[in-house]
Order: C-alpha cells, then structure tokens, then sequence
C-alpha cells in the first residue's frame, strides 16, 4: 500500500462519491463521466489496497479504510481551499468558494440573504445545500462546508453557534377551520385533530415534539410528510393542521390562504443561529458571510418575509 503519491483529483473524486454515496451524483457534481469517477476510484483502492467503498444493490456504503481515507481528503481539500482565498486576500482579490448547509426550512430565506451578500461581493462562488436536521449536522460533523444555518445547533459537537434572526413557530390551519375566530385556545382543544407533521430528523419535528411533551398532549392522527411546501398543500386541502414555521408560509398568510390558530403557547419562539466547527479555521469569504449575517440577518429576513 503506498498513498504517498496519490493525486487531489483522485481524493476530490472519492470525497464526492462518499458524501453522495452515488457514483452519478458524483459525476453530476465533478463534470466527469461515470466510468472515469469508476476509473479514479479502481486506482484509489489499488493504491490502498483494500476496498473503499461497498455496494449492496443500489446501496453504497463506504467501508472503514474508505472512511479514513475520505476523512484525510476534506482535511486536504478543506486546507487547500483555504490556502487558495489565503492567497487571493494577500494579493488584494476577493473571490472564493462559500459552502454552505442549511435546513430546508431555511430555504425561505437563506437564497435572498446569499444574494443580497452577492451584490456585495460578486466574485464569490456559492455551494448552497439544502436538506433536514440531520443532513446539516452530517455536513457539520464531516467538515465538507464552511458554514451552517439552522434552528437549535447540534449536541455532541464542537461546534461555535451565534444567533442572528428569530425564528417563530406556530400551528396553521385553512381560513375556513371552525377554530379560526377563537382566541388563546388551550392546546388540549385541538386533540381531536389530524396533525400534518415533518419527517423524523427535522428540526420543526423535534420543536414541535418538544412543546406537545411539555403539555402532554397527542393528537388525535398524525401524518408524516417530509415537505413544508407539501404540508401546506394538503393544509390548505383540509387534510389537517400542522406545526410549521412562520418563515414557510408568509405568502399564503398575506393571501388568506392559510392563517395562524391563537394557541395558547404559540407562536414558539427559536432563534436561526449561523455554525461551524470550533477549530475551524474560516476563509475570509466564510467570515464576511458569518459577519453579514449577524449584522443584516435578522433585518433581511423581515424585509424578505414582510
């Protein structure tokens, strides 16, 4: 086995097949082919001499060897790139890649915050991904982005988390739900209820489980569906209530096509916080984005939701 004369793109190449767990997607994202990502991958696992990843039908799993490897190659690709905007603000250029996760509750917000930042500094290249709690927190853990924007930030890791903007949460309903006109309604009014609740993983899931606790309350049904823009669908439908943020539904609020029950309780008021990890070390681009959104996060938001 000998590693030491392995090449980045060999790495950058493994790094994408590893956090896709897809051969495709890797080539998707990279521009290459599939058989030349196959191809990078044989020589990578030859030079280690043990096999890196593992295919069980459609399922790829990375296997141990695979991830140390994959470990040692975001260290690299993640100095690397540091080096490279390291170098750029030394010669007075902006510019850089900015990687970020968000939860896609976010999503409402986030892409309008990136292009205000945009106008800004324009020369800066953005990889924005957009997925649930524990999709970030992997992206966190694994070091493969410089910054993340969620609700609670993650127990267990070494993370540094700063609050920029509120975040309310609170249950909608159709305008024509026979509890719309009520004021301060116990929870307990509202258990015979279908609940239209987020997938297990999702941060609105775990905020909404945490308040039902606290009043010891259970609808009466629930159904899982792991879309906001679902949800509200099938709210406006009739098929039920839900627990969402009010950051997913200020278009339909302003158009009467959802409204917000008078529950005792809610709105629950979170916070978005901006994270990365405690030892890592931020580009420029990285902090003046961090530094933004401190400053104009919460300001933008309003503006942005109404």
């Amino acid at each position: 086995m000998t590693l030491r004369h392995t090449s980045l793109r060999r790495l950058r190449v493994f790094e994408a097949v590893a956090r896709h767990r897809s051969f495709s997607r890797a080539a998707a994202e990279l521009h290459l082919t599939q058989p030349a990502v196959s191809m990078q991958l044989r020589q990578l696992e030859q030079e280690a001499g043990l096999p890196l990843v593992e295919t069980m039908g459609r399922r790829l799993d990375v296997t141990p060897a695979g991830r140390e490897i994959v470990e040692c190659a975001r260290a690299v690709i993640a100095r690397l790139r540091e080096t490279e905007e390291a170098i750029a603000a030394l010669q007075g250029r902006g510019g850089g890649e900015l990687a970020i996760s968000t939860v896609s509750t976010a999503k409402y917000h986030v892409p309008k915050l990136l292009a205000e930042f945009r106008r800004r500094h324009p020369e800066v290249q953005v990889r924005l991904s957009v997925s649930n709690r524990e999709a970030v927190v992997r992206d966190l853990t694994e070091n493969a982005v410089d910054l993340a924007v969620m609700g609670t930030p993650p127990r267990g890791l070494d993370t540094i988390a700063v609050s920029f903007a509120k975040h309310p949460i609170a249950i909608i309903a159709p305008p024509e739900h026979p509890l719309a006109r009520r004021r301060h309604l116990p929870l307990a009014r509202l258990g015979g209820e279908t609940f239209l609740i987020r997938e297990r993983g999702s941060g609105t899931r775990s905020a909404m489980e945490r308040f039902f606790a606290a009043r010891r309350f259970r609808p009466r049904e629930t159904i899982e569906i792991s879309s906001n823009e679902t949800i509200k669908q099938a709210v406006m439908a009739g098929m039920g209530v839900s627990f969402l943020s009010l950051h997913t539904v200020g278009l339909e609020l302003q158009a009467r096509r959802l409204i917000v029950l008078d529950v005792a309780g809610t709105p629950v008021m979170r916070a978005w916080h901006v994270i990365h990890r405690e030892r890592k070390r931020l580009s420029p681009v990285a902090q003046a984005f961090k530094d933004f959104l401190i400053e104009r996060g919460a300001r933008a938001i309003e503006q942005a939701l109404g």
